[in-house]
């Protein structure tokens, strides 16, 4: 069961035991998430949807981030104003043993053989 919005600042996220595979492979699919994703797990913490310079719009952006949010990727929560974002690695550890570790591996080995 997705968890409740409590206010209209609350966004819904999927519970530990609703993340899927095929909805994480999904979402990570996408070249512009897959970055987002490598940015934040390269963070020390969260960043906010500002932090990322994504040469798409804004709209497309956001797009992006609500498709990692509903498929258990990431969690996003309003602090003040800023819709800061981090990466669920303890969820998706404890569902997938090893695969993140794997797909940014990977993911960052394409990007230095592909300059991107």
């Amino acid at each position: 069961m997705t968890s409740p919005a409590v206010s209209s600042r609350d966004l819904p996220h999927p519970v530990r035991g609703e993340i899927r595979l095929e909805g994480v492979l999904h979402a990570l699919s996408d070249p512009m998430r897959l970055r987002i994703v490598r940015e934040l797990a390269a963070a020390s913490g969260e960043l906010s949807c500002s932090d990322f310079e994504l040469p798409v719009t804004k709209s497309t952006t956001t797009h992006h981030f609500r498709v990692l949010r509903e498929s258990g990727v990431i969690r996003q929560v309003y602090r003040g104003t800023a819709k800061m974002n981090g990466l669920r690695r303890d969820d998706l550890d404890e569902l997938f043993p090893g695969l993140m570790h794997a797909l940014l591996d990977a993911a960052g080995r394409q990007a230095v053989r592909v300059g991107g």
